[in-house]
């Protein structure tokens, strides 16, 4: 069963190159557009096999990944490259999650859907600690970087209800 979405940035440009498809279920461009990657969200369910998305070390297994291309050369919230993560991505990004935790019955909580930053924090041990994916949201720079999973888990829920709304008509 998959329990968990992990969110990431790819650290590249806007458009998802041949690459990052294969460590990533889902990609969104700099415009919005939704792509997938080369493995399906259930082919992380087995990862003894070999044949699954690796976006996140020591978390692989039941979990979705889903990158926004963008942040090359990232270096803090005042140099953030010439691919900051646009707006109308960045909300892609937060309806897809949504969807996703519909198909999936994933619940919208902190152990359940997560940027690749939170699972380090939580996994000190494993490969994904000191990752800075999501430490930062340009189309929203107030937000703190130790309350974007919040602010993140709180766009995702608020597209379930207006998908759901959309839905039947409410």
């Amino acid at each position: 069963m998959m329990n968990r979405i992990i969110i990431h940035w790819t650290a590249g440009r806007y458009y998802p190159t041949e690459f990052e498809k294969k460590f990533y279920h889902f990609l969104v461009d700099g415009e919005g557009k939704i792509y997938k990657g080369f493995y399906d969200p259930e082919e992380n369910l087995n990862c003894a096999d070999g044949r699954y998305a690796a976006h996140t070390g020591g978390g692989n297994t039941g979990s979705i990944g889903i990158a926004m291309c963008s942040m090359f050369d990232f270096k803090d919230r005042n140099h953030c490259g010439n691919y900051p993560i646009t707006k109308i991505q960045f909300e892609s990004c937060m309806n897809l999650c949504a969807k996703l935790s519909n198909k999936y019955s994933i619940p919208v909580s902190p152990s359940n859907v997560i940027t690749h930053y939170e699972f380090g924090q939580k996994n000190p041990k494993t490969t994904s600690f000191g990752k800075i994916d999501i430490t930062y949201l340009p189309p929203y720079p107030w937000v703190a970087k130790d309350d974007i999973g919040s602010f993140i888990r709180t766009k995702i829920r608020w597209y379930k209800i207006k998908n759901q709304e959309a839905l039947y008509g409410n």
